[in-house]
């Protein structure tokens, strides 16, 4: 004869309200940048220079006749949420590589390799700043704004020129969002990029420029990241 056990209603109800627990839990903020040392990153794709400044500011400077240049992480990461700080001259385009990997690292023009994926756009306002380029992937703009013939959807004055700028990037499969100064600015979904760049190291660019006047500098902060 078989037996059966009886369960009080309320115990059944409980277990049921129980929420199930994600795997995929947030890990804990951390910062990307020591604040005393670039240990962990490195110069690659051309020779502009960085140097750390009082106060954990790491700054970048053009090098005449340089490529674009790029700080890079040695670390690679897939979906996650950076928060940073930027400050960039005017007359000079900046921004930050996300996922992004290297190329032609046997080239010896390259620098060490061409670092090319999704960007995030760095630059003064009214502009593009927050939305997302493919940095020497052949494909330009991935954000479809910046390619729109009418200003008020091409570019934006959230970005505060001179001063410094709080960025926030969430990146989550093919989906990639960016803030500037808790202004959304960029909502894009790009299956196409994803399947190349699920992953990679973040870059701190410094924009060629060529026999432009100069030099220009960028500055980035309290970099800091988590997983999601």
């Amino acid at each position: 004869m078989r037996l059966f056990r009886f369960v009080p209603a309320c115990l059944l109800l409980a277990f049921l309200a129980v929420p199930a627990v994600s795997t995929h839990a947030e890990g804990p903020w951390k910062s990307l940048f020591d604040g005393k040392s670039l240990d962990g990153w490195a110069v690659k794709s051309g020779f502009a220079t960085y140097k750390i400044e009082e106060g954990g500011v790491i700054v970048g400077t053009t090098a005449e006749g340089s490529p674009n240049s790029f700080l890079t992480t040695e670390e690679q990461f897939g979906d996650f949420e950076l928060e940073f700080e930027v400050k960039v001259d005017n007359g000079l385009n900046s921004g930050v590589q996300i996922r992004s990997l290297l190329k032609d690292v046997e080239n010896k023009n390259s620098h060490g390799g061409r670092l090319y994926g999704p960007q995030v756009e760095i630059e003064a306002g009214p502009g593009q700043a927050g939305f997302i380029y493919g940095e020497a992937t052949g494909r330009g703009w991935l954000s479809p704004e910046p390619k729109s013939k009418d200003k008020a959807v091409n570019q934006h004055d959230y970005f505060k020129n001179n001063e410094w700028n709080q960025y926030r990037v969430v990146a989550k499969g093919a989906n990639i969002k960016v803030w500037i100064n808790g202004q959304q600015i960029c909502d894009l979904t790009d299956e196409e990029i994803f399947k190349t760049h699920p992953k990679g190291s973040f870059g701190l660019q410094v924009h060629g420029i060529g026999k432009k006047a100069g030099p220009f500098e960028v500055r980035w902060r309290n970099l800091k990241i988590k997983s999601i």
